[in-house]
């Protein structure tokens, strides 16, 4: 009598290795994770950007004197990039947050990724600290309006006095300009030409160069975020090209 053969069954699953396509692949999200990585949408070169780069935890305010001076000898040399320019900025004690101009989503990438990488190693040169620096990918914000600009340059030359405001501090009425922003070099309120070169690049679209104006005229004696009465202003006319 013939034996019957006993079937064996065929392992079709895929063997574990390193690399590849799989399931829990790629870079865990970290716990400071503050924007998705998401492709972004594209942008128009017309339309500047409010962009913030935050550090990571535990490490020193970024607004000591000699990480400020040190930002500002280090953007003068990535301010202009031909399709890429920093415009305005304000560092806070964990973030910094600019607003820049770029020819598109890749020349905004680029740029963010110097000035990003300039930050980074000035805070490791000043506080003599290792590793990762940034928490996350910039997040950007698009301003298509005048109203948005104008609000924007405000957040951003102002927001050491929104933070004040928000933990109770004395805001000063006199309106000094914030020595850790480019804003003594902002020539709508500076009453004289201030002494240094400045870190930033002059805006050539018409929504950062002149378009915002007719939102009204930047106090520096704002909070950002306050309520304000808008001011009469003249309409400015659109420039060509």
């Amino acid at each position: 009598m013939a034996r019957r053969s006993r079937q064996l069954s065929l392992d079709l699953r895929e063997k574990s290795r390193w690399g590849g396509r799989r399931a829990g692949a790629g870079r865990k999200a970290g716990a400071d994770r503050r924007d998705a990585h998401r492709r972004r949408s594209p942008l128009d070169r017309k339309h500047p950007c409010h962009v913030t780069l935050k550090v990571r935890r535990g490490l020193p305010s970024l607004r000591s004197r000699r990480l400020v001076s040190e930002l500002e000898r280090s953007f003068r040399a990535a301010a202009e990039r031909g399709r890429f320019r920093l415009v305005h900025y304000s560092i806070q004690s964990d973030h910094v947050h600019a607003i820049v101009e770029a020819e598109s989503g890749r020349h905004l990438a680029s740029g963010m990724k110097a000035i990003g990488a300039r930050l980074a190693r000035a805070v490791q040169r000043v506080f003599w600290v290792r590793g990762v620096v940034l928490a996350d990918r910039f997040h950007r914000h698009v301003l298509r309006t005048p109203s948005e600009v104008r609000n924007a340059i405000a957040y951003v030359l102002l927001n050491a006095r929104r933070h004040a405001a928000k933990l109770g501090r004395r805001v000063d009425p006199r309106g000094a300009i914030d020595p850790a922003s480019s804003g003594r070099w902002f020539a709508e309120w500076r009453s004289a030409p201030a002494r240094d070169a400045p870190a930033v690049a002059k805006p050539r679209t018409w929504l950062l160069a002149s378009g915002w104006r007719r939102a009204g005229r930047i106090d520096p004696t704002e909070v950002p975020g306050r309520q304000r009465k808008p001011a009469p202003v003249g309409r400015v006319p659109r420039r060509v090209g």
